[in-house]
Parts: C-alpha cells; sequence; structure tokens
C-alpha cells in the first residue's frame, strides 16, 4: 500500500507535510531458525481504506488446453485483460497455498514514469496468481518475474515478502514504464536464524552479484538505471533503492520508522546483523534519528537476528504497535486527546497558521482491511503444516483465528460476500471487528486495555493448547503408501478434521466478540465504567439488580489535563 510524503519534521508527535497518500502496510518475516517452533512466518497488515476484511479461497483446480483467466485489479476491482491458464492450479486460503507459501507485500510508489499503464498484472494479481502456481518460493520469484514480464506490470514500486518451509526471501521490484514492459527487480534470502521487516519503502540497496543462493536480480536491474540516469558508478556500489525508490523524510519517517520499531520490539533494544561477514551488536537508539527522518544518510540493516525465539504471538503483538515507549508514541501527546486514543482520524495532515502538519504512521492503523501471521512449518506435511491466522480490522483491537490452509472451507464469518464496505453484515467478523474497535476509540486507555485481554486469552490458548492439540490429532491420522504420498482415505479424514476445527473456532469467536460488544456498550456507556466480579458479572446495589455498585469515572490523562487547563486562558476569579 502507498505512503505519505512527509517533508520537515517539527516535533516527536507532528510533521510538517506536502502531499499525503493515506494507505500503507507493514509485513515482519521470521525465519526458521529465529522462531520457537522452527517455522517460517510472515505477517502482513493490509491497510487501505477501500479493502474489506474477507478470507480469499480458491480451490485446486484442473484447466483445459486454451482456458484464460480475467485479470481484475486488486484494489479497484478494474478489469486488466485475460492472460493463459495453466494445466493445473493450487488451492489458495488468503495469502498462502496448499502447500505452505506464503507471499505478502508493501508498496512504495516509485518513479512516475516506471508505471506501465497498459499493463495487466498488478501487484495484488501477480501475488494471488503466483500462490495458484508456484510451490516454493524460488519457483514464486521466477513466476512473479515471468508474469510482469509477459503481460506488463501496471503497479507501482513494490517490497513482496516471500517464504516456504525452508526459505524467505524479500524482493525489491518495479516496472520499466510503459515503452518498455516488465520489471526490475532483485531479491535476497534472509539469513537463518534472522528477520526482515519492510514498510512502503524499498529495503534492499547493494547486494551480492554473484551469489545466486542468496541473492537473485533482474539482468538489466543496472543497466536500466543507467540508461535512465538514476545511477552511475561501478556496478559493486549500484543501490536498488537509492536508484528506484530514493530514501527521503517520508521514507524515513513514516515507512522505515515502522520496520525499525519492529526490530527494536523484536530485538529488545538491540540490532545485531552482519556486515562484511563480522557480527555486530548496536543499540537500536542508534538508528532512532534515522527512524525519526534527521539522518537519511543512515542506512537501516536489512536483516537482523532477533535476541530470543520469536513466537507468532510476538510477531502478532508486533503488529499491534503504536510506537510505545519511543520518542513517536502516539498515546503520549496531546493529539491522543483525554484517553490516550494512539489514532489520528484521516486525512493525515492539517493546516495551520500557513504551516501543514501531518501525524505518525504507527504499524496498527485504523484502516486495516484484513491482517494476517502465516506459518509455514516445515515439521510437518503440506496438508498440516500450512497454517494462516487471519484477523479483520485494526491489530490492535482484533483477535487472529488459525485456519489450515487445506481447508475444504473458509468460516461463514469470513467467507468472501459476505458484506462489504457499503453492506453492513451481522454475521461478517470484519463488522463485529469494527464495531468493537470503533467503540474503544472513545475512551481508548479503559477500553482497549479490556479488549486486549480477551485477545491474548484467546491467542494463547490457541497457540499453546488448541492448535498443538490438533497438530497431534492430525499426525495420528496421517497415513502414507510406500513412495511417501498421503494415503487418499487418510488425507480426507485430515482434511474433514482440520476443517471442522477452523470454521467452528473462527465462528465460536465470533460469536464470543458479539457478546462482547455488547458488554463493552453496558461497561463504558457515557464515560463511565461499570465493575464486574471475577466471574464477568456486573456488581449491582443490594436494592437492585438494576443499579450498578462499583461504577467509576476514570475522567481524563494528565497531559490532557495540561493542554486543556494551557488553553482556558485568563482566570477570573469569583466575586
Amino acid at each position: 500500500m502507498r505512503k505519505p510524503t512527509l517533508l520537515l519534521m517539527l516535533s516527536a508527535a507532528m510533521l510538517a507535510l506536502g502531499t499525503v497518500r493515506t494507505e500503507a502496510c507493514t509485513n515482519v518475516i521470521v525465519t526458521k531458525g529465529a522462531s520457537t517452533d522452527g517455522s517460517q512466518m510472515v505477517s502482513y497488515a493490509a491497510d487501505s481504506h477501500w479493502l474489506y476484511g474477507e478470507l480469499y479461497f480458491r480451490k485446486a483446480a484442473k484447466w483445459k488446453k486454451g482456458s484464460l483467466l480475467s485479470i481484475n485489479e486488486w484494489d479497484t476491482a478494474r478489469p486488466l485483460g485475460e492472460i493463459a491458464q495453466v494445466p493445473r492450479t493450487f488451492q489458495t486460503v488468503g495469502n498462502m497455498n496448499q502447500h505452505q507459501l506464503i507471499i505478502a507485500e508493501t508498496t512504495w510508489g516509485g518513479r512516475e514514469e516506471q508505471v506501465d499503464t497498459a499493463g495487466i498484472m498488478d501487484y495484488g494479481s501477480l501475488i494471488y496468481v503466483t500462490l495458484q502456481r508456484a510451490r516454493t518460493a524460488r519457483e514464486a520469484i521466477s513466476t512473479i518475474v515471468e508474469l510482469a514480464n509477459s503481460y506488463g506490470y501496471p503497479s507501482e514500486g513494490e517490497t513482496f515478502s516471500i517464504a516456504d518451509p525452508e526459505e524467505a526471501w524479500v524482493m525489491d521490484l518495479v516496472g520499466k514504464g510503459s515503452d518498455n514492459k516488465g520489471i526490475v527487480w532483485v531479491a535476497r534470502r534472509i539469513p537463518d536464524g534472522y528477520i526482515c521487516a519492510h514498510a512502503n519503502q524499498a529495503r534492499i540497496t547493494r547486494f551480492p552479484l554473484d551469489d545466486p543462493e542468496n541473492c537473485l536480480y533482474a539482468p538489466d536491474v543496472i543497466s536500466f538505471a543507467r540508461e535512465k540516469g538514476w545511477f552511475s558508478g561501478s556496478d559493486s556500489s549500484f543501490s536498488f533503492r537509492d536508484a528506484y525508490n530514493p530514501l527521503d523524510f517520508s521514507g524515513a519517517r513514516a515507512c522505515d520508522a515502522r520496520a525499525w520499531s519492529a526490530f527494536n520490539i523484536l530485538c529488545d533494544g538491540v540490532f545485531t546483523y552482519e556486515e562484511n561477514g563480522v557480527e555486530i551488536s548496536r543499540p537500536a537508539s542508534d538508528w532512532l534519528n534515522y527512524a525519526m527522518g534527521g539522518d537519511l544518510k543512515g542506512e537501516m540493516p536489512l536483516f537482523v537476528k532477533p535476541s530470543r525465539k520469536i513466537s507468532v504471538k510476538d510477531v502478532a503483538d508486533v503488529m499491534r504497535d503504536h510506537f510505545e515507549g519511543t520518542p513517536m508514541d502516539m498515546t503520549s501527546d496531546i493529539g491522543a486527546g483525554g484517553n490516550a486514543c494512539p489514532y489520528r482520524w484521516r486525512p493525515m495532515g492539517f493546516s495551520w497558521n500557513g504551516r501543514n502538519y501531518v501525524n505518525e504512521r504507527a504499524i496498527a492503523t485504523q484502516q486495516t482491511g484484513f491482517w494476517f501471521v502465516g506459518q509455514s512449518r516445515g515439521a510437518y506435511p503440506d496438508e498440516i503444516g500450512a497454517l494462516l491466522w487471519f484477523g479483520c480490522d485494526d491489530a490492535a483491537t482484533s483477535y487472529l483465528t488459525p485456519i489450515y490452509v487445506n481447508t475444504r472451507r473458509v468460516p461463514d464469518c469470513l467467507r468472501e460476500g459476505n458484506g462489504d464496505l457499503l453492506h453492513y453484515s451481522p454475521s461478517a467478523q470484519f463488522w463485529i471487528n469494527n464495531r468493537i474497535t470503533n467503540s474503544c476509540y472513545r475512551m481508548y486507555n479503559q477500553m482497549a486495555p479490556y479488549v486486549r485481554e480477551r485477545i491474548d486469552a484467546f491467542e494463547n490458548d490457541m497457540i499453546s493448547r488448541a492448535v498443538p492439540e490438533m497438530d497431534l490429532e492430525l499426525l495420528g491420522l496421517y497415513r502414507t503408501r510406500k513412495d511417501g504420498t498421503p494415503r487418499k482415505g487418510a488425507l480426507r479424514r485430515i482434511i474433514r478434521r482440520l476443517t471442522l476445527f477452523s470454521t467452528q473456532t473462527a465462528q465460536n469467536q465470533f460469536e464470543s466478540w458479539s457478546e462482547l460488544e455488547e458488554t463493552l456498550t453496558v461497561k463504558y456507556i457515557d464515560g463511565n465504567v461499570k465493575a464486574q466480579d471475577a466471574d464477568g458479572r456486573f456488581l449491582h446495589s443490594p436494592y437492585s439488580e438494576g443499579i450498578p455498585d462499583g461504577l467509576t469515572q476514570p475522567g481524563y490523562t494528565e497531559k490532557w489535563k495540561e493542554a486543556v487547563a494551557g488553553d482556558h486562558g485568563k482566570i477570573i476569579e469569583k466575586r
């Protein structure tokens, strides 16, 4: 998704701006050597004011020779054209396929003249068509390149996260313009034991030119930049980012700052990385000035080694970040209002006294359509190992529910067509999450922690108990032929069982969230907070079950009180 253009930093909370684009996405990639369970993980928040939260589902299929596939632009549904269909496609659920391949993205724009207005394969179609055709991360890279070069690429610059059970890659790509169909690109394999993050800014700078095991790139990635006058110098000094998406204040403060924050959290404030074959450890604060847009000559590491093994819960919680505890903390300035709300309504910018300003852009944001943490678990066969933790709306106040990608169907609460942005559906997870989230925004420091406790309880139970128990049950059903392939009868039982688990878990949690929305309405109405006992029952007076007991009125933050008092003006004494 797209990033805002920022020009001048004014304070930790507000920035002066020129033009503002408000959509943006964030990805975190964790390799198996860096994870607690040996899985490869990719997280993604699809942040757009025009994107509905639903779980895309495409069954595996065989196609007749000569079949065509219609391509519609993902962002707009605009028809772009048709491409040749392949003989066989794989099942996909969201951004993952049955062979445990995961693909996610963030958009970084790039130079306007590099957009191919006549192209057919937009960035969203590249993701979802590739998932239907590729088994591995390397196959995915080849498929993306082949599709874009064959049919043209009408989107802006992108960074893709691509992972399978064994390898994780980060790929920067951008078009070559309407007069030169195709893309220039570079992909780097993330070293095992490391993590990567990106957020609407090209992340690959210099890269090895003779290491195909760990780095792949377009044959003209350097020569094309030379032809356009965007690079001069030796090939070894070529930087993809500097040529095709030069870093500016916006790229650092609104984009790379999110990657910095993800690293800061997962590395406990210390970045460990390799430079010229030597492992170096430095405090995250060394890049704080860079992240805040003050040092554009700096360069944050592409890969860092976390200080501990990273769990699914760790990654999910990173996606809930608002820069808490940093100079960019969105809960601590006056823009957070009297209840420390870390959100700023769009447009991001506003004008005052002839100057223009914009708010911070954190990982968690109100306009998220859907988000996920995908797990590619090589310790399990594909039928069991492909696991997608999926959620809708703002990550900070929504939950992730586990979906086995080899399911026969998706839960009704996540089904495509169950509502949209203009049509409310009482049975859609997107809408109940929005009701709860928007409710929290009015008394955030009171309501969000209450909701978060219930998110944590659900996710921790799923991660520590429910999913491991289901994995063991599914493994118990797994039976293979002499050639190692699963027996059909066993496979049918596995698919039936994991489908039931995925759909029932999601539907049960949806019902629980519907009840939670009612509780929030009663508990926090009119700025009050009603007390509950350990079992969740509201306390009432000894004289009536309809009159609350223990009701409190928490009021406002000290920051808000100070600002309002300062704005009051001259105090007139009473006479």
